[in-house]
């Protein structure tokens, strides 16, 4: 399959003052694609705080690098805005890790992993529900990279931007497919019969 890249532009937010600027500009949408990124750990119970946000339109993605900035006033109202919907994969676990910053309720999200069950998806990862979708493939390179580095690299913003777009990318498709009524739930194959073993007597 070819390979997904974010066609949007990527924008590395580095200081409280960007933060607050990049949350300005993402209020003017209704719909966001969010995700996170957390430094792995190589070594038995150390464990590392999220360190990278990620925040995508069609035409702009903010990476917001929480290790410098923190969870920041201005990005926690946007993650509890009501009238502004963030869609995710896995959502549960960035908002643990998330929690662990700063203590905020957010508000408006979508899971897709529940979001895709009415087309009969099964496949959780959102590499296998883009497959399935677009025909592309989402590249994973870079989720074991250090996402505190003093500076991402390209590889590294396009990674983060293609995650949370890909969300955003996998939830328009689906609600046009909705509307539409224009797809098709494959039958499920039936199990096979066990064996009937007889009971020795």
């Amino acid at each position: 399959m070819p390979k997904v890249v974010y066609p949007g532009q990527i924008h590395v937010v580095q200081t409280p003052q960007e933060a607050e600027r990049a949350v300005t500009f993402l209020k003017r949408n209704s719909l966001l694609g969010i995700d996170s990124e957390t430094r792995p750990s190589f070594t038995k119970g150390q464990t590392h705080k999220v360190a990278l946000l990620q925040v995508a339109s069609d035409e702009h993605c903010f990476l917001f690098r929480l290790n410098l900035t923190g969870l920041t006033l201005p990005i926690i109202l946007l993650l509890e805005n009501p009238a502004i919907t963030k869609v995710g994969l896995s959502l549960r676990d960035d908002f643990m890790m998330l929690h662990k910053r700063a203590p905020f309720q957010q508000r408006s999200c979508v899971e897709l992993q529940e979001f895709v069950r009415p087309f009969g998806i099964q496949d959780k990862s959102l590499q296998k529900i883009y497959g399935i979708l677009f025909g592309e493939k989402i590249s994973k390179s870079q989720r074991l990279s250090n996402w505190e580095a003093d500076e991402l690299t390209l590889p590294q913003q396009q990674y983060a931007a293609t995650d949370a777009w890909a969300c955003l990318n996998i939830y328009n498709k689906l609600t046009e497919l909705k509307r539409t009524g224009d797809f098709e739930i494959a039958a499920e194959p039936a199990p096979e019969p066990s064996p009937q073993h007889s009971s020795p007597k």
